[in-house]
């Protein structure tokens, strides 16, 4: 855990990234505005970055990323009290890990 720790704060994030851009997401959107479906948008996408470089994305994905989306416009409170709360947390120092030998009425 202090190793992802101290990636974090070198602005390394672990796990996959994102199939779907932001650019990707606003073309579906256009689009999905303009009457046309998730199907019919699918093909015309290619992912740039990633394992699936220079194919399309998953149908899946574009609904995930369509539901994300739906997510921040519905609640951008919720969102930017998140970011502030992460930016705190970052900036104080974290408690590290309780000694084992001291008693349980001292914890």
């Amino acid at each position: 855990m202090e190793g992802l720790d101290i990636a974090a704060r070198k602005g390394k994030h672990g796990g996959r990234s994102l199939a779907i851009t932001d650019d990707m997401l606003h073309t579906v959107l256009r689009r999905r505005a303009g009457g046309e479906s998730v199907e019919q948008i699918q093909p015309d996408l290619i992912t740039p970055i990633g394992k699936r470089k220079g194919q399309n994305p998953s149908v899946a994905s574009i609904y995930w990323a369509l539901a994300e989306h739906a997510k921040r416009e519905a609640y951008p409170e919720a969102i930017e009290q998140a970011h502030a709360d992460f930016a705190v947390l970052q900036a104080s120092e974290l408690p590290g890990p309780r000694a084992a030998d001291q008693p349980e009425s001292a914890r």
